[in-house]
């Protein structure tokens, strides 16, 4: 079998993140495997192992890019436009997923998920653009977009 160049194998990479990153946001983290990927990729379950040989891998690598989809839904010019745009934000499938998997990771032990970029970037730019009250509305945002992702994950949010 011929090796495979750098570039062929980066493809394959980004391949298999970019499905990465449509299941976690579509059916979850915790339903997305080894299988799902390769079904939907046509890379086998080895192949894709071989590059992310656990599954958190996915996830390290994802980490920022998740970050920055959750962060372009977000308007930093006014606290209250910060918590509009959060609420506007959770009427959308793909960032009620980035924010389930935030809480779901909030238990997770694993020291290579301490920290996950999308709620921890919200904090930073709200904390630069809007001071201690920007970082206190994330705070608020969090704790009410729990009660409600719990409470009623088909729920119509308001501001």
């Amino acid at each position: 079998m011929a090796k495979r160049s750098k570039a062929q194998t980066e493809l394959t990479i980004n391949q298999i993140m970019d499905e990465a990153l449509k299941q976690i946001l579509t059916i979850g983290f915790e339903a997305m495997s080894y299988t799902t990927l390769s079904e939907a990729t046509g890379i086998s379950r080895t192949g894709i192992s071989h590059h992310f040989p656990r599954k958190i891998d996915f996830l390290t690598r994802l980490d920022v890019r998740i970050g920055r989809l959750f962060l372009a839904a977000l308007d930093f010019s006014s606290v209250e436009a910060l918590e509009k745009s959060w609420m506007r934000a959770l009427q959308q499938a793909e960032h009620r997923a980035v924010l389930r998997l935030f809480f779901s990771l909030c238990g997770y032990n694993n020291p290579e998920i301490t920290l996950f970029r999308a709620v921890a970037m919200a904090r930073e730019n709200a904390q630069i653009e809007l001071g201690d009250k920007g970082e206190q509305m994330i705070n608020d945002l969090l704790g009410r977009s729990a009660v409600m992702l719990l409470s009623d994950p088909g729920i119509s949010y308001a501001a």
